[in-house]
C-alpha cells in the first residue's frame, strides 16, 4: 500500500509549477521582517529538532533571514575532519546508494539506474574516465546541516550548471521516478586530485531548494532554458583541501560524489553520514 501511495505522490509532482513554487518558497525564506523570519526559524527548529548547540550562532536573532539560518555554519569542532587519504563524507545525510560505475551507469534506487553522461551533462568520451569508478549518493533531509565540503583535496577544472526540473529528491520519489537526478537542475563540479585523478561532486537541486551555491561562484540562478552551461572559472586557481567548504543548498537536496577507478572501496558501516567522516 505504501509503495502504491509513494508512486502516486511522485507522479502528482509532474504537473506542479515546480519553479514557481520554489521561487515563492525562496522569496519567503529571504524576508528580513524580524517576526516573520523568527517564526519560520522557530517552527522549523521545533519540527526538525534542530541542535542549536552545534550552530556557530545560537539564537534566531543572529540570522537576518531564514535562508541564513538554513545554511548556517557550525561551531568549530562540531564536524571534525578525519585526516586520511581516503574519501570523507562531503555533507551530513543518508547514503542512499553507492557502488561501482558499470558500463557508464549508476543505481538510483532498487531496479532503477541511469547513465552517468546524462548526470554530468557531457559526451560519453568525457564521462568514460569514471568507468569502473565509484559513486556515492547522499540525501540531505531538511533537518541536516546543508553546507557541502570537499571529499578529497583537489583543484577545480570545470563547473557546469545544468537547468532542469525540480522534483523532490526524497527516497520515495527516487524509488519511483526514473532518471530523477538527470531531470533535476544540478551543478557539476569537476576536480583533479594531487595525482591528477578526476573526481566530481554533483549538487542536485530539488523542489523548494531556493538555490545552489559554490564558494567560488556564489548562487546559481534558476534558468528556464534547457542547455547546460560551463561557467567561467575564477582567474585565481581554486584549490581546496579535503573538508574545506565547497558550497551549500537552501533547503534539502542530494550530493553525488563520482570517483575514478582506483579509490578504496566503501569503509563506513552505517548509512547515516556526518561531514568529515571516512566513507
Amino acid at each position: 500500500m505504501k509503495q502504491y501511495f509513494d508512486k502516486c505522490l511522485s507522479q502528482l509532482q509532474r504537473p506542479l509549477p515546480q519553479h514557481l513554487l520554489t521561487r515563492l518558497a525562496g522569496w519567503m525564506a529571504s524576508r528580513r521582517t524580524r517576526w516573520f523570519k523568527n517564526m519560520l526559524i522557530s517552527l522549523f527548529s521545533k519540527a526538525y529538532k534542530i541542535n542549536w548547540k552545534e550552530a556557530a550562532a545560537g539564537h534566531q536573532d543572529d540570522y537576518p533571514t531564514f535562508n541564513d539560518f538554513f545554511a548556517r555554519a557550525l561551531r568549530p569542532g562540531a564536524r571534525p575532519i578525519e585526516k586520511t587519504d581516503d574519501l570523507i563524507s562531503p555533507c551530513d545525510g543518508t547514503l542512499s546508494e553507492h557502488g561501482l560505475i558499470t558500463s557508464g551507469r549508476l543505481l538510483q534506487a532498487k531496479h532503477i539506474d541511469y547513465p552517468l553522461q546524462h548526470l554530468l551533462g557531457c559526451p560519453t568520451d568525457q564521462s568514460d574516465v569514471f568507468n569502473n569508478g565509484q559513486y556515492f549518493t547522499i540525501y540531505l533531509a531538511p533537518s541536516d546541516y546543508h553546507r557541502v565540503h570537499m571529499p578529497i583535496s583537489g583543484s577545480l577544472i570545470r563547473c557546469t550548471h545544468i537547468p532542469g526540473r525540480l522534483f523532490s529528491v526524497s527516497p520515495s520519489t527516487a524509488s519511483n521516478l526514473p532518471g530523477l537526478f538527470c531531470r533535476n537542475e544540478r551543478v557539476v563540479c569537476w576536480f583533479e586530485d594531487s595525482n591528477r585523478q578526476p573526481f566530481a561532486v554533483v549538487l542536485v537541486g530539488a523542489m523548494m531548494v531556493g538555490s545552489i551555491a559554490t564558494v567560488w561562484h556564489g548562487r546559481f540562478q534558476h534558468r528556464t532554458r534547457r542547455t547546460a552551461q560551463d561557467m567561467p572559472l575564477p582567474v585565481a586557481p581554486v584549490n581546496l583541501q579535503a573538508g574545506s567548504e565547497l558550497g551549500h543548498f537552501l533547503m534539502g537536496s542530494t550530493v553525488i560524489v563520482i570517483t575514478a577507478g582506483d579509490y578504496p572501496q566503501l569503509k563506513t558501516s552505517t548509512d547515516r553520514l556526518r561531514t568529515g567522516q571516512i566513507i
